[in-house]
């Protein structure tokens, strides 16, 4: 009883008093204004030789489909697993964390290339979080803090290596995924999800083209001018109103000698690398390892095409080499 007691506590801590939340985004309808087609077709339009990676059954590769994660009442949270058909040993599991402005998209996105990875020796996991359609802040960090722990508390069962668990995304995945990477075990962001003795630390972030922060400077997150953004749509509140939410929930508020070695691969908007080097900073004040790889030239859901698909696999692949196993 004292659990669900603490969350509900934690949960008006991040409302702000006299000022009404905006709640209009939760509409408890799939949004699908972002999928891989429709940013194909979207960034085609600049860049017309790109080539949609899609996915397709590679028989070396296991797909595991639509497990329960975690319950939230009826609410069944699901998530995919990817890993070699001949797995002998421990692997590093990848838990891969999807994009679309904490609104849209879903669990798919990144099959191709959690396959590919699988291919490679990697065992990777695909959840769904809840997105705000569904509900607002803070509810999809704690959905990925319950995946980590669901990881961790079936690595037995997967085969996966504890020390070497490492956390990725995309886009708005990227922020969850970062904030995932820095925020390790604290009570603010566990929420009451499944495998509650479980610590939801992880060993490894890769951030692709995933914003650390909110408040900075050069982040564009946040501008209401011409419509609501995607980032007030999911806090209910806008950066105007209330600051302090916005401050706590950037992943670069929370770097420090705790955060895990981490690998940024980004595109060529500028925009999307705000607070980049302010993260790396704190990172190298402590001895952490970092490594950037920026594709030039690129758009932002680069990811999902080539010529910059293979690509993004092998900096992956050579990032997670170079892995020492952590507490």
């Amino acid at each position: 009883m004292l659990r669900p007691v603490i969350c509900l506590l934690i949960i008006l801590l991040f409302s702000k008093q006299g000022t009404a939340q905006f709640t209009d985004s939760i509409t408890n309808k799939i949004d699908s204004s972002y999928s891989n087609y429709r940013a194909y077709l979207s960034t085609k339009k600049t860049h017309p030789n790109i080539q949609l990676v899609e996915f397709s059954k590679d028989p070396s590769v296991r797909q595991q489909k639509n497990i329960v994660y975690s319950r939230i009442g009826k609410r069944k949270l699901l998530i995919d697993v990817f890993s070699a058909v001949k797995q002998h040993k421990s692997t590093i599991p990848i838990i891969m964390i999807h994009g679309g402005g904490w609104r849209s998209g879903n669990r798919a996105q990144h099959f191709a290339l959690l396959q590919r990875l699988a291919g490679l020796g990697y065992t990777c996991f695909a959840p769904e979080y809840r997105l705000s359609t569904e509900a607002l802040f803070p509810a999809a960090v704690y959905d990925v803090k319950a995946a980590i722990r669901w990881v961790r508390a079936n690595a037995k069962k997967y085969n996966v290596d504890t020390g070497k668990i490492t956390i990725m995304g995309f886009s708005a995945g990227g922020e969850l995924a970062a904030l995932m990477a820095t925020t390790g075990n604290m009570p603010l962001f566990e929420g009451c999800g499944g495998n509650a003795k479980f610590s939801s630390k992880v060993n490894a972030l890769i951030d692709i083209d995933g914003t650390l922060s909110f408040v900075h400077p050069e982040s564009a997150e946040g501008n209401d001018e011409k419509r609501l953004s995607a980032s007030t749509m999911w806090f209910g509140y806008s950066k105007k109103q209330h600051l302090p939410l916005l401050t706590i929930a950037s992943p670069l508020t929370h770097a420090n000698e705790h955060t895990p070695p981490t690998l940024f691969i980004n595109s060529a908007v500028d925009r999307m690398h705000a607070g980049r080097s302010d993260f790396i900073s704190i990172l190298n004040s402590h001895g952490i390892y970092t490594e950037v790889k920026t594709f030039e030239g690129s758009p932002h859901s680069f990811c999902l095409f080539e010529p910059w698909f293979e690509p993004t696999v092998a900096v992956i692949h050579g990032f997670l080499n170079k892995l020492v196993p952590g507490g």
